[in-house]
């Protein structure tokens, strides 16, 4: 299939969501908006496909219907979730289950690795990655006790650093920050501190049992590595390729022919605008490139995040 298959999105409201999101032509429903789901295929979000053959379809119904469109692919769900984040406040301190503890204990749903990849920063910003604690013992004693400051490690960020989540780190996205994330398309979140904010008179549920029993101890991870080559004016950075999903920058000056073999394409354009072999896409336009679409040339000047998953990818399970 030769074209181009663009997603309505999905927007969120989030007690510690803001506005920006409008910056990207999103119409947006309150002043507290912390999410964009682009592409989704999510019961919690399910992204419908905006024109063309499959319109008015949700992508889990393409998904379900039309494999050849990704590939031939395994699994009974769509297997990624792509979001940009508008974190005006804290997010809460969290923790994600691996696919093995999620099985067993979220009735056989998939676990939540991520990845961040950071749009826009206050100056001095930092997020919560990991934490301070020898083993899991000190862990439980210093959460039982309310001593966050001591346990939870900060690290600074700027525009531009990329960062991985894997199951079981302790992670927070700190107010000030706008971030792309893709992940497994899972919604399970286990909340360990949350500030004492209240929400219509009463603090949310934390997760003080499942977060001990999933996360990681000790806990510092670094920011991994990422591979850049240029081509031209233009700039490929290469992030995370794992059994979960890969991630690709483009920032295109000019033209930028791409080498296609993957399964399928899920595409965010994070700024400018160009075209995709002729047709034109602009900050915020979220499509996929289906399997068989082949090679294809990037114009204009812009910013895209590429994300795929291996051609045998293991199996999404929804909670």
């Amino acid at each position: 299939m030769k074209e181009l298959m663009f997603l309505n999105p999905v927007l969120k409201e989030c007690i510690w969501g803001g506005t920006r999101l409008s910056g990207f032509g999103y119409r947006l429903p309150s002043d507290k908006t912390g999410e964009c789901w682009g592409i989704s295929a999510h019961r919690n979000g399910d992204c419908t496909v905006a024109s063309g053959a499959y319109a008015g379809m949700t992508l889990s119904d393409l998904f379900t219907k039309h494999r050849e469109l990704f590939g031939g692919i395994g699994g009974e769900y769509f297997p990624l979730l792509v979001k940009i984040i508008d974190a005006k406040n804290d997010l809460s301190v969290q923790v994600h289950p691996d696919d093995e503890y999620a099985r067993i204990h979220e009735n056989g749903a998939s676990g939540k690795a991520e990845c961040w990849y950071i749009l826009d920063c206050d100056e001095g910003a930092a997020i919560v990655l990991g934490h301070r604690a020898k083993d899991r013992k000190e862990a439980e004693e210093m959460i039982r006790e309310g001593r966050f400051s001591d346990f939870i490690r900060e690290i600074p960020i700027q525009k531009g650093d990329f960062l991985m989540i894997e199951p079981g780190v302790i992670h927070a996205i700190k107010g000030g920050t706008m971030l792309l994330e893709t992940q497994e398309n899972s919604d399970i979140t286990y909340r360990v501190y949350d500030y004492g904010r209240l929400v219509n008179g009463a603090p949310r549920k934390l997760h003080i049992e499942e977060s001990l029993a999933v996360m990681k101890c000790p806990c510092l991870p670094d920011k991994p590595d990422s591979k850049t080559e240029r081509v031209g004016r233009s700039e490929i950075r290469h992030f995370v390729s794992d059994s979960h999903f890969s991630t690709t920058l483009y920032r295109v000056d000019g033209e930028l022919a791409v080498t296609n073999g993957n399964p399928f394409s899920a595409v965010t354009v994070l700024s400018g605008s160009g075209a995709v072999d002729g047709t034109p896409v602009k900050k915020g336009d979220n499509f996929l490139i289906p399997a068989g679409y082949g090679d294809f040339v990037l114009s204009g000047r812009m910013e895209l995040m590429l994300s795929t998953v291996p051609k045998e990818p293991k199996v999404a399970i929804q909670e």
